[in-house]
This record gives C-alpha cells, structure tokens and sequence, in this order.
C-alpha cells in the first residue's frame, strides 16, 4: 500500500508542475496584453513599464520567471505563505481576499458534495433493489430531470418558491459561520441542494448500474447460498463493490468545484473562487486568474489522490495491478 501512495503522490506532483508550467506560459509567455502594461495603468509612460517589468521580474529570462513564479507559489511572497502576488487591478495582495473566497467556495463544495453523495447512493440502491417497480421508474424519473435541469434554472426556481412565495429560507447572499451558524446553514441550503441535483442524478445511475451488474456475479451468489441475509449481501458485498466506480468520480467532481462553482456562485451572490474568477477575466486580472487556475488543478490532484487511495482500500487487487 505505501508503495503504491508514492507512486500516486509522485504523479499528482508531476501533475501540479504541468499545470503550473503551462499557466504560466499561457499568461505570461503568450498573453494578449502585456501584464507591464496591465499593471502600469492607463497610457503609461515606457519608464514606468520598465519600472513595473523590472519590480515583477518580468524582465528576466523564460526559466527565470517560472522558477520565481513556483518559488512564490510554494514558499510564499513578501506578504506570506502561499505566495499569490499582487493584483494588477487593484494593486493590492491577492492573498487575503482569495483564501476568503476560496473558504467560501470549500464551504460550499464539501455541503453539496455530502448531499449528492448521499442522495445519488440511496436513490441509487432503491432503485437497484425496485428494479422494474415504481420506485424504480420514480428514481430514474428524478435522475432524468436533474441531468437535464439547467443550474441557473433551478437555482432561480428555488429562490422563487422557498423565499419569494414561501418565505421558507433566506434569499441570496453569504453569512460566515462564527457570525451566526443558523443563517449560515439556511443560506448555504438551497445552493447545497441545487449544485447537488446535478450531481446526485449521474450517482444515482452510476450505483443503479454497478448494483445492477454485481447482482448477476457469482460471488453474490454465493453470498446467498451461505445463508447471509439479504441486508449483509447487498450491503456489505454488492455495495462496496459498486462503491468504486463512485469513489472515482467523487474524487474529481470534489476537486472540480474546489475551482469554484461559478453558476450557483452567482446565481445566489456567494463571494466564491467562482464570482472572483469572473470579474477578473472582465478586468483583465491575470495573477488572479494564474491563482484560481493553478489552485483549481492542485484541488483535482490532491481529491483524485485520495479517491485513488480509497478505490485501492475498496479494491486491494488496484495496489498490485
């Protein structure tokens, strides 16, 4: 097993260097504006893009300026660890304010991902077990109508019927958790159920399927034939083998939205990575855009390293392939 993790952390590292190598030539080496002059203003003078090429070490060679990029990211800047510059817009550290967003972002990634996981895994089981009934055909309906709702219609619907009409839960808008736990809850509940739905439609088909074709195998049979009840044999041998495939995708879907769920960010004015993002492409930010790019891939890396590493204590025969 420990041989087996180090070959996965020496794959995500390679990883991380790719991304940040190729982010750095996309907006350093080929952008469409020169970052000098992005950061120098309005009609700069040729002195003061000297200046600012020279204060950014934007004056060094290629090599240079990666490995002063890399130095920055992961041992830090002048304002702290980890290291992510100045921004060119408001000329001001890009540290704070993204480790705020980012917190914002994680807190609406990991609430939404406990929901699809558990309402893809449960729908899907009910439905492997209701196979043909109308449970069955109820859960494949759901699943149908959240694979092809759009995000921003469901967010809006929400809004709608549980604070327009109902009054049921607060509108938009972000309350931090050592301010008020409740509100903090209530705030974060329709955009944990809404970027959930999506999710939780593909889980619920993916352990329908697995479920489905592990009840066919021959151990499953032979579960059965030992005098196991139905419980143990579903649960603790058709499950944990249909668990694989979901431990897989869960891993990069995590990640994924660590990047910033921009849609459902925007849709219910949460100050995430997402909304950040997005305002900085507008603006022409490039460290931040650079920051959120290489954090999004560092976030896939790091969750498929963990799903890579729970797929091999579900399956020991992954550790020796």
């Amino acid at each position: 097993m420990g041989r087996y993790i180090a070959r996965r952390l020496l794959w995500v590292l390679l990883v991380v260097l790719l991304v940040t190598f190729f982010t750095f030539v996309i907006f350093f080496v080929i952008p469409p504006v020169d970052p000098a002059i992005l950061f120098a203003g309005r009609a700069p003078s040729e002195r003061l893009i000297a200046q600012v090429r020279e204060a950014f070490g934007l004056d060094q060679p290629f090599l240079m300026q990666y490995g002063l990029f890399l130095k920055r990211i992961f041992l830090g800047d002048e304002y702290g660890w980890p290291g992510f510059g100045m921004s060119f817009v408001t000329r001001s550290p890009i540290r704070e304010q993204f480790l705020d967003r980012a917190f914002v972002t994680m807190q609406l990634a990991v609430g939404a991902a406990v929901v699809w996981l558990v309402m893809g895994v449960l729908i899907g089981i009910t439905s492997a077990l209701k196979r043909g009934q109308w449970q069955d055909r109820v859960s494949m309906g759901f699943a149908l109508f959240g694979v092809s709702a759009p995000v921003f219609w469901l967010g809006l619907m929400a809004l709608y019927i549980f604070w327009e009409k109902l009054h049921w839960l607060p509108g938009t808008g972000y309350v931090p958790l050592s301010e008020d736990p409740s509100q903090w809850f209530l705030h974060f509940l329709l955009p944990w159920v809404v970027l959930a739905l999506l999710f939780a439609a593909f889980y619920a088909r993916m352990v329908r399927g697995s479920l489905l074709e592990s009840f066919g195998q021959d151990w499953m049979r032979t579960a059965r034939a030992k005098g196991l009840s139905e419980r143990k044999v579903v649960f603790k041998h058709g499950l944990r083998a249909s668990l694989t495939p979901v431990v897989s995708m869960f891993g990069v879907d995590l990640g994924t939205l660590l990047g910033g769920a921009i849609i459902t960010e925007t849709v219910f004015n949460l100050p995430g990575l997402g909304t950040y993002v997005v305002r900085s492409v507008q603006s022409g930010d490039i460290p931040v855009i650079m920051d959120v790019v290489v954090f999004a891939g560092l976030a896939v890396a790091l969750m498929s390293l963990v799903a890579d590493i729970l797929y091999a204590m579900l399956d020991p025969r992954v550790r020796y392939s």
